[in-house]
């Protein structure tokens, strides 16, 4: 099942079988786009940085805002901590062509999938794509981790505070209070 929210508050139910006009890698929708970014191999720093100035090069995205930069404790097996940010895109282009593009983008800059919360040169994950709730095997959009992880929260309130998140209702300042962000360091501003 496919549910996508309008900005107006109307909803449209549609069944995915029939309807892949979100999904579908040749429809174009323009959206605004919240992104997560992370990397703990390399120099991440410019990893991240490097990734930050492809993406504003790729047709149908222009890069609207970028976080400061956060050192974070990884999530799962033991690995080095973490550089994470959050940047605010618009985008001319559907969900799933959005994340294909970011899956090519990692590979490009040595992302290697090994095991799941692995240590990774470049991690881009959608977050947020205006009101769009969505889910299907490969993409979920709100990310379904994202109200839980403070290195994910931090940066973003920092850019777009006011953001609604769609599933739960709550602004990302009003999600952010939830977390413990502890393990969350200021590195350095954009």
């Amino acid at each position: 099942m496919l549910k996508v929210s309008g900005q107006n508050g109307e909803q449209n139910i549609t069944n995915q079988l029939n309807d892949n006009r979100l999904q579908s890698p040749n429809c174009k929708r323009s959206g605004r786009v919240a992104l997560a970014l992370g990397s703990n191999l390399g120099d991440s720093q410019a990893i991240l940085a490097a990734a930050i100035a492809h993406l504003s090069r790729i047709p149908g995205i222009q890069l609207e805002a970028i976080s400061s930069w956060y050192q974070t404790k990884a999530v799962g097996p033991p690995q080095p901590d973490y550089i994470n940010g959050g940047a605010i895109l618009q985008v001319d282009m559907a969900p799933q062509l959005l994340l294909d593009t970011l899956l090519a983008t990692e590979q490009q800059f040595g992302r290697v999938r090994q095991e799941r919360w692995g240590p990774r040169s470049l991690d881009l994950d959608i977050l947020l794509y205006d009101q769009v709730i969505l889910d299907t095997p490969n993409l979920q959009i709100p990310h379904p981790r994202m109200r839980e992880r403070a290195f994910v929260l931090v940066p973003l309130a920092e850019i777009s505070p006011d953001w609604i998140e769609p599933v739960s209702g709550y602004t990302i300042k009003e999600l952010v209070k939830d977390v413990d962000c502890s393990d969350v360091h200021l590195l350095k501003s954009n």
